[in-house]
């Protein structure tokens, strides 16, 4: 009991931290991307034109973010390129898809956003690939 209120940490307590943040916010995000993906075809023409780039390039822009990245972030390899398509969504999805409304349509764009900034500073942790790729190197 006394340890669950303690103020101290080890290097050990982060790296599980780190590792359930990343493995837990990419398995969320992962249903996000592959909806849009198994929708593509329908859905190519009705998504959000993003920079003028024509909605087909802007959902499969998402769809690299959201599904693929989310797939590196679990595994955790190239965590931090990784997470940049995932934060330029995010901030995409938050401030121009709904409008900045960070406490009404946007609050959970603006959660994984929170957690890739996280993530993106934090690095992999030890758990992950990029741990075990850093190892051979």
């Amino acid at each position: 009991m006394r340890k669950l209120f303690s103020i101290s940490y080890t290097l050990s307590s982060i790296n599980w931290a780190t590792l359930v943040l990343r493995v837990g916010t990419g398995l969320l995000m992962l249903p996000h991307g592959y909806q849009k993906l198994s929708n593509y075809a329908e859905k190519k023409n009705e998504f959000m034109s993003l920079f003028g780039l024509g909605s087909p390039t802007s959902m499969a822009l998402a769809i690299f973010a959201e599904f693929f990245c989310s797939i590196l972030l679990v595994l955790g390899l190239f965590t931090r390129v990784a997470t940049i398509p995932l934060i330029i969504t995010m901030l995409v999805a938050a401030f121009l898809a709904h409008g900045g409304e960070i406490f009404g349509e946007a609050e959970l764009a603006t959660h994984y956003l929170v957690a890739y900034v996280t993530i993106l500073i934090l690095g992999p942790g030890d758990y992950s690939l990029d741990k075990v790729l850093n190892k051979k190197i």
